[in-house]
């Protein structure tokens, strides 16, 4: 029986060997992608959002790979600018976008576009469906024409927060919620500790959503040629169905895709080709590849210790300090790297791993090697631990930045198990303080003893700022206490330095390095990104190391024909159906 096994997977093996083979002749021939037409519209389609890094899991690879990310998209849109070949830039499916500062990036990176003379088209089949469309529309605002489907609305009216608070759930079964904060705005657990939202929690919030709406409103009155007042009431007065957002001038044109398409030829006074912005990645970038090396290294999701993985919360990659960490130790010893992007999208996590990201951040710096921090969307709590002793930290006027605090506790729930007839008994070694029970109070001791933890957290945490951020820690405490601000009011708070983003961030690097503006940098990330075939042979490796049986004598076979696949070049299965980035246009 072993023997047929064994014969079984080598037989597999030797498949899988000539499929490969057979595999790169046709990707260096028939599979090969085309060239680029000699002109031709520039197309992107939102309706599956944007991502900031692509995470070195193979499963959640294969998920994400269908999404662009947020650096490719705006430097092609900033090199296609440039491409003489490229006589316009349309835009669809933008419901799909999600975060404020990263939809700030996209339409800074149109703006840029359209400063070359080039014509800028948005289509829209809708900015809401009986639902908000204020970020959608934002962006739309920042292009020559808007087109909107003739069954569409504009959902625009004052930016809100609608939350559940599970405080009266929670007494009705007798969870007691233990928490404690440092300090008063830090409401991240106020849904269970609470039955509505806080006085300095609305404070805050309130303040949040005005500073939005102030770039909203601005967004509108600059984009669709009216002043902030008018721009305030059309506001105001939405939502809008199609054909009173017409009236309204909130948009140019009613149609569908096709005659948006036609729209955009009538334009430029030509019939030429569409090409897809994934598809111009693959066949015609030429990007930043020259001059001092800048390493782009990315913290992106939530914060914990060990590897960087599956975040549940999110659907998304989580940061792990173990990941990131090596990654910026690694740069920073890099002779060839001169400086380093980092790039964080982060709303915070473990206090203890955001620390040892912190460490490697000062690491760099004392090496010689300054560092950048660039914000998407969040830069907050642990997300802005990780950044402040950055030689320079940027970031969006919607990013959400601060929160400097910390919040930490657990729930009570000895009682309600008892309600369903589960009871719950200790056996403990020694004498000593009740600390980490999962069903009990804690006892006066271990209150004690928690709250001298939240302090230590929250005191170290100012001390930081204040030092990664030439502050005292007076002038700290007047913008900590846990508030949330958005990049605007951070810029105002000493938080950050600049507002912007990728373009700005480089420009501080340029600073730094004594470099003329404008000069090129090889903006690489780091470490190098890895394939799919490159990750599945680490996985094997590993596997194949630690498994018997049927699946280690699998691995002992597939393992020398992916890397052969990897030492060939084969970085992915090329053809249309397994190489996602390879779109058409009018996918």
């Amino acid at each position: 029986m072993k023997r047929f096994i064994v014969l079984f997977f080598a037989t597999l093996g030797g498949v899988v060997f000539f499929t490969l083979m057979l595999l790169v002749l046709l990707n260096r021939t028939l599979l090969a992608p085309p060239g680029l037409p000699g002109e031709f519209v520039l197309e992107l389609n939102l309706e599956d959002g944007l991502v900031e890094a692509f995470p070195d899991d193979p499963l959640l690879m294969t998920l994400e790979r269908r999404r662009l990310r947020v650096r490719d998209v705006v430097e092609a849109i900033d090199e296609a600018g440039r491409d003489e070949r490229v006589r316009g830039l349309l835009v669809r499916g933008v419901g799909g976008l999600s975060g404020w500062g990263t939809t700030e990036e996209l339409r800074e990176a149109v703006a840029g576009f359209r400063a070359t003379g080039k014509a800028a088209v948005v289509f829209a089949d809708t900015f809401g469906e009986l639902s908000p469309g204020q970020l959608s529309y934002y962006l739309a605002t920042g292009f020559d024409e808007i087109y909107l489907q003739p069954s569409g609305e504009v959902g625009l009216a004052p930016l809100a927060v609608e939350a559940p608070f599970l405080r009266g759930l929670l007494d009705r079964y007798e969870v007691l919620p233990r928490f404690d904060r440092r300090e008063d705005y830090k409401d991240a657990v106020e849904f269970l500790t609470e039955r509505e939202f806080t006085s300095e929690a609305r404070e805050a919030t309130t303040r949040l959503l005005a500073s939005l709406e102030e770039s909203l409103i601005d967004a509108i009155a600059s984009g669709r040629d009216i002043s902030r007042e008018m721009a305030r009431v059309a506001l105001q007065e939405g939502p809008y169905l199609a054909r009173e957002a017409l009236e309204a001038g909130l948009v140019d044109r009613l149609g569908y895709l096709d005659e948006a398409r036609e729209g955009m030829r009538e334009r430029i006074g030509d019939d030429v080709d569409q090409v897809a912005l994934d598809s111009y990645l693959e066949r015609g970038r030429r990007g930043w590849n020259r001059g001092p090396r800048v390493a782009l290294v990315y913290g992106v999701g939530s914060i914990h210790r060990g590897r960087s993985g599956y975040d549940p919360l999110t659907g998304g990659s989580s940061l792990g300090s173990s990941t990131v960490s090596n990654h910026l130790r690694e740069a920073a010893a890099d002779p060839s790297v001169e400086a380093i992007l980092f790039r964080v999208d982060s709303p915070g996590g473990s206090w203890v791993a955001s620390d040892q990201v912190r460490r490697e951040i000062q690491r760099a710096r004392d090496g010689g090697t300054p560092v950048v921090v660039s914000m998407g969307d969040l830069g907050a709590s642990g997300g802005y631990v990780v950044s402040m002793d950055a030689d320079r930290i940027v970031a969006h006027p919607s990013t959400f930045t601060g929160s400097i605090g910390v919040v930490a506790g657990r729930l009570v729930t000895r009682d309600w198990f008892e309600s369903i007839g589960i009871d719950w008994d200790r056996v403990q070694a020694s004498e000593g303080t009740e600390f980490y029970s999962v069903v009990d109070d804690f006892s006066p001791e271990a209150w004690e003893r928690f709250q001298a933890f939240l302090d230590r957290i929250y005191e170290d945490f100012m001390e930081g700022v204040a030092e990664g951020r030439g502050m005292t820690v007076q002038e700290v405490q007047e913008v900590a206490g846990g508030r949330v601000w958005s990049g605007r009011d951070a810029a105002d708070a000493g938080l950050i330095d600049r507002l912007g983003g990728f373009g700005v961030a480089l420009d501080e690097i340029r600073e730094l390095l004594d470099l003329e503006p404008g000069t090129e940098l090889d903006v690489a990330l780091y470490p190098e990104e890895r394939t799919l075939f490159q990750l599945l042979l680490e996985e094997g490796r590993g596997m194949g190391a630690s498994s018997t049986g049927p699946v280690g004598e699998l691995f002992a076979v597939l393992r020398p024909v992916l890397r052969w696949a990897a030492e060939a070049g084969i970085t992915e299965v090329p053809g249309p159906v397994l190489a996602p980035n390879l779109s058409v246009p009018g996918r």
